[in-house]
């Protein structure tokens, strides 16, 4: 009898799937009749296959047949691979495949002129928010596939933009939904402390996927800051806010207040929709304070409902204008004596550092290949210089090149258009 289980991974048995949990948050689902078909044309003897706590149980001896089942996984592993969460189809990019990191909005480095650079290793979210300015998380309308790029080439990459920006700068973990997703989280967070550039680390997220294991991993790792996106107190108004019914708001609580234990300095990020949760800005406040969120930054970072073309804009919010939030924020800096509540770059260290030079300028026309396709529909991925560009509007295939006229360049984000 062998028992095969692979590195940083289990098995879990269905009728007639058997399905590898990867690093927690990757999936893969493998036929079991395939697999023992596979068996019985390499070695000409038939085989059952089944799961048992969490191993692959083959009813053989033969250490060969266990050596090319692991080979036979590993090897379609890519084909396969899914997001556990959105069960969308992930694509693995490493540096053989030869994908810029700057330039696209979903995955990579994003440099905004400051001494923060954003650090996004994966899309996809847990969580499917009723407000969500990107349409993520499980069946989302819009996002068709996933990316998650592999750690050493995301370091690669970081490596070279620190050296462009300077010493003092903060890695800033998020991603267009749930940064906890990306499989080597804690070893990014422990190889950026690592880095002589990097003074602080900061993440974003909504903390469901936090354990007691993984908040004491991501502290011994250098972790210094959570942003923490609870946008109810109330349980039930928390569930229908974040979009999913098994919403555990007690187990998110206690993750802040574990955080905070652990060293980790906690934000509370409760997006506003007035008429909705505003009537809650006094318990954020409260229980900030209560845990002892804040110690080396602002412990609330209210944020303003803002309705987005490609987001989810629900009926029940009412957009307000910035000005009056500010009025808001003001008025309940005087009534709580939290402060602040209208935050500045000031108060995260922040401050203007020379931008990454520009690759291409708005309305300039370039030669560029396809090389990846897009996370929505009319949307393909395109390289050129060295740089990745969303191409909108546009039926082209993989491997195809084309002329592409730039009509975005904010922030070193292109967006161009099929010519």
């Amino acid at each position: 009898m062998i028992k095969l289980r692979l590195p940083n991974s289990y098995f879990e048995g269905h009728e007639d799937t058997i399905t590898l949990v990867w690093r927690r948050t990757l999936v893969a689902d493998f036929s079991k009749r395939e697999i023992e078909r596979a068996i019985r044309r390499k070695f000409r003897v038939s085989v059952e296959v089944n799961v048992e706590d969490g191993y692959l149980v083959i009813n053989t001896d033969n250490e060969d047949i266990e050596r090319f089942i692991a080979f036979y996984i590993q090897n379609n592993l890519g084909g396969l691979l899914k997001n556990r969460y959105t069960k969308r189809k992930v694509i693995y990019i490493h540096e053989g495949m030869g994908v810029p990191l700057l330039g696209y909005n979903a995955f990579g480095l994003i440099d905004r002129g400051t001494n923060l650079i954003q650090v996004r290793g994966s899309t996809g979210c847990n969580m499917r928010c009723i407000f969500c300015s990107v349409d993520e998380g499980p069946y989302s309308r819009t996002r068709k596939l996933d990316f998650v790029v592999d750690i050493d080439y995301l370091l690669k990459w970081f490596d070279w933009v620190a050296k462009e920006k300077g010493k003092g700068l903060e890695a800033h973990l998020d991603a267009q939904g749930e940064p906890l997703l990306y499989p080597f989280i804690v070893e990014l967070v422990q190889a950026l402390r690592e880095h002589p550039h990097v003074s602080v680390i900061s993440m974003q997220s909504n903390g469901v996927l936090l354990n007691d294991k993984l908040v004491e991993e991501l502290a011994e790792a250098g972790l210094d800051r959570v942003n923490l996106s609870i946008h109810s107190l109330d349980p039930e108004k928390a569930k229908m806010l974040m979009g999913i019914k098994d919403y555990d708001l007690n187990h998110v609580l206690e993750m802040a207040e574990a955080l905070v234990n652990a060293g980790i300095d906690v934000l509370i990020a409760p997006v506003i929709m007035f008429g909705v949760n505003d009537d809650e800005a006094e318990a954020f406040i409260e229980f900030a304070r209560r845990i002892g969120a804040g110690k080396r930054w602002p412990a609330l970072g209210f944020q303003n409902y803002i309705p987005y073309k490609f987001g989810r804009n629900p009926v029940i919010a009412k957009p307000v204008p910035f000005k009056e939030f500010y009025r808001w924020l003001r008025e309940l800096e005087e009534k709580t004596g939290m402060k602040p509540l209208i935050l500045k770059p000031h108060h995260f260290g922040m401050y203007p550092r020379p931008f990454i030079p520009l690759a291409f300028k708005r309305g300039e026309v370039v030669k560029a290949e396809v090389i990846l396709p897009g996370r929505i529909e009319g949307e393909m991925i395109a390289k050129a210089r060295n740089r990745l560009i969303q191409v909108i509007n546009s039926n082209a295939k993989v491997g195809d090149r084309i002329k592409v006229k730039i009509v975005r360049t904010r922030h070193g984000i292109y967006v161009g258009t099929p010519v």
